[in-house]
């Protein structure tokens, strides 16, 4: 369409003084043979445009005025030096700008009708075109990097949320086989002490208790080994007891110390709870609890436990500044969503009117999964 306007244009001028010197069958196809080479654009991203430009100024000195009264070709030049400037290559792209330059000042001083402004004035324009294109390709680039940003941080957040679910579940498990442990060491003191006290007369029972003992021990003995197995490189095995629920003062008593006021409320008559939801109540509340200090930047927290006959509920609200996230180590709200997801329970958590944040879970008390 724009080889057709320049087309025309040549051969409707009439004017002599701006009518070309040469024949329209000459001047026609020359001018539109320009233009159409921006077609091959998307081809030649830089061999295009800088031919157009070197076309019109070859075209320039077999006629200064080919070129030159042409509103169509000025504004095939326009665009070709934008496409110039939009160019990724830096080289390629100076080396346009350079291209448009001198051919627009060859241009104008092949034209017999210019004045001395003009190649001042008239490459300028070029320039200012090119720079278009540059400040186009500079926003798109930076358009480009910050995808590509958000890109790579959204694939470290995926890839860090998985890890922390990873190390999550190692530390649960750890706990729990430590509360397994107990319990089957326990379970293989009682049968030894029955077995002692078995008169001579039960031999039979007596090798049968002894074999449950051997097995237990047996049982035992894999249980440290998988549990070392566990453990990380220069991590201790756990000397003390695992927490629980009866040692919640204790914790509240260093969340105070460390700045963060905190309400314990109790609802419904207490019952002996499962060793490992025990456990897991206890952490909860102190993840909850290690966020609010470390994120929240809040000055109050409530702590709210339920029992009921069907399900412990446990809820954990401050008056800081709002959404909490991790505590960087992968435990915070993806500790305590996988220890609700390990008794099958549920967990809400966000914003509440007036400020503050509320975690709120409930684990089920039954032996089964829901």
């Amino acid at each position: 369409m724009g080889a057709f306007a320049a087309a025309t244009e040549v051969a409707l001028l009439k004017e002599p003084r701006r009518t070309p010197a040469q024949h329209p069958e000459v001047a026609v196809p020359a001018v539109g043979i320009m233009v159409l080479l921006l077609l091959g654009r998307r081809r030649f991203p830089f061999g295009a445009p800088a031919a157009a430009w070197l076309v019109a100024s070859t075209l320039s000195f077999l006629d200064g005025r080919l070129v030159a009264i042409l509103s169509m070709v000025f504004l095939t030049g326009l665009v070709a030096a934008f496409l110039l400037g939009t160019l990724r290559d830096p080289l390629k792209q100076k080396f346009g700008l350079a291209v448009v330059l001198g051919s627009a000042a060859v241009i104008i001083s092949n034209d017999p009708t210019h004045d001395a402004s003009d190649l001042v004035i008239t490459p300028a324009l070029f320039g200012i075109a090119w720079l278009g294109g540059a400040m186009v390709r500079q926003r798109g680039a930076e358009a480009d990097a910050e995808r590509e940003r958000a890109l790579h941080a959204e694939r470290e957040r995926e890839s860090a949320a998985r890890i922390a679910v990873a190390e999550e579940r190692i530390r649960i498990a750890r706990e729990l086989h430590d509360i397994v442990a107990h319990t089957v060491s326990v379970m293989v003191l009682q049968v030894g002490a029955v077995r002692h006290h078995l008169p001579a007369t039960h031999a039979a029972d007596k090798e049968a208790l002894e074999a449950v003992e051997q097995t237990g021990r047996g049982a035992l003995t894999e249980m440290r080994r998988l549990l070392g197995a566990m453990r990380q490189d220069g991590q201790r095995l756990a000397l003390t007891p695992q927490p629980g629920l009866d040692n919640l003062d204790a914790l509240v008593d260093d969340v105070v110390r460390a700045g963060l006021s905190v309400h314990v409320h109790v609802e419904g008559d207490r019952v002996p709870l499962p060793r490992a939801l025990d456990l897991s109540a206890y952490r909860i509340i102190q993840e909850a609890l290690t966020n609010t200090l470390k994120h929240a930047r809040a000055s109050t927290a409530a702590v709210t436990i339920r029992y009921d006959a069907a399900a412990l509920e446990v809820a954990v609200r401050d008056d800081g500044v709002g959404v909490h996230r991790t505590d960087g180590v992968g435990h915070g709200l993806v500790g305590i969503s996988e220890r609700v997801k390990l008794y099958g329970g549920e967990m809400s958590t966000g914003n509440v009117a007036g400020g503050g944040f509320l975690i709120r879970t409930r684990l089920p008390l039954s032996n089964e999964r829901p």
